[in-house]
């Protein structure tokens, strides 16, 4: 398998990749659903920030995005059922339960967990034990500029870590796991070990002070970007989209089992970020996982990070120490 060449890289040499928007197939039909799954995207973005600008404080408050952000996903669950993107990532039952296991698993345990250790009480200890003043300026910006900068700090410091994951051993331990999915779904950005999915919610947000409206626009700015990441449909999205934001097709790329591929499209919602780091391959991949495209029990999930860390160990440190003896 030849591959093509982006940049100083081979993509698509170990396995299917299609590189170039020119070469992703799009939706065809009546002009009526062309038109839909074009705007669909944009109109959606831009329905939330106009709604969460504008609401009145009544209603303005986080249950109300909750409320939002499990409709949504509702509306697209039955969008795959009914417009998959590729018939081999129709979800079965067995699949379903199993992601619903890791959405429960992050509404419950993680969030627990990142209550007590998580980014913002971390930072909430160090400000308080370093005598350390939040940076409050931003809460003088316009509110959308205040709601894209908490956007921003955050999928910024989650493209280094996201590449810090798959650059150092000991960070990829707890990352591989979600790259044993071999399909994506509405769910499944949920998957993985929970170590991993900590981690990737770290963020430098606490360190800055904005107006409480400015974090529901960003969280609806997020949704409007980043759910469709693992997402089973396809969209004609305009150039402009694909240009500035992740998509299905850039995250399928970066899950597909060409390992140069697996290493580009880190950003969680803004792919200029990769553009501007070089990190960014525009295309799609179907066939996605590791090792062939095994798949992973629960069981194994959750304890292959540590597993497969102390085999490493044992082997690295183990001969080694024998030879010593030696």
């Amino acid at each position: 398998m030849a591959g093509v060449r982006v940049g100083n890289r081979i993509i698509g040499s170990e396995a299917p990749v299609t590189v170039g928007w020119e070469n992703v197939p799009r939706v065809e039909g009546s002009p009526l659903k062309v038109l839909f799954f074009t705007w669909f995207q944009p109109v959606v973005l831009f329905a939330l920030i106009i709604f969460w600008y504008y609401a009145p404080n009544s209603i303005a408050k986080a249950s109300v995005a909750i409320g939002i952000g499990l409709g949504f996903r509702a509306i697209l669950f039955a969008m795959e059922w009914y417009f998959p993107r590729h018939q081999g990532w129709n979800i079965t039952w067995k699949e379903l339960a199993v992601d619903l296991f890791y959405v429960g698993l992050g509404y419950t345990f993680l969030d627990t967990i990142e209550g007590f250790i998580g980014s913002d009480a971390l930072i909430g200890l160090a400000k308080e034990k370093l005598d350390i003043e939040s940076v409050d300026w931003f809460m003088g910006l316009p509110l959308l500029v205040q709601a894209f900068a908490i956007t921003f700090i955050f999928d910024f410091g989650q493209y280094w870590m996201h590449r810090g994951m798959h650059n150092w051993y000991p960070l990829w331990l707890t990352h591989k796991v979600h790259h044993y999915i071999t399909q994506f779904n509405i769910f499944k950005g949920a998957v993985g070990n929970p170590v991993e999915l900590f981690l990737i919610g770290l963020g430098l947000g606490g360190f800055f002070d904005f107006l409480p409206r400015a974090f529901l626009l960003a969280g609806a700015i997020s949704m409007g970007i980043g759910i469709y990441m693992h997402l089973n449909v396809r969209f004609n999205t305009p150039a402009w989209w694909r240009y500035l934001f992740n998509t299905t097709e850039h995250h399928s790329v970066h899950h597909s089992q060409d390992y140069e591929a697996t290493r580009s499209n880190f950003a969680g919602l803004y792919v200029f970020i990769d553009r501007i780091f070089g990190t960014c391959v525009d295309g799609e991949a179907e066939i996605l996982g590791q090792e062939g495209g095994r798949r992973l029990s629960i069981r194994e999930q959750m304890l292959q990070p540590f597993t497969e860390g102390w085999q490493t160990l044992r082997s690295r440190y183990g001969r080694a120490a024998g030879v010593a003896a030696e």
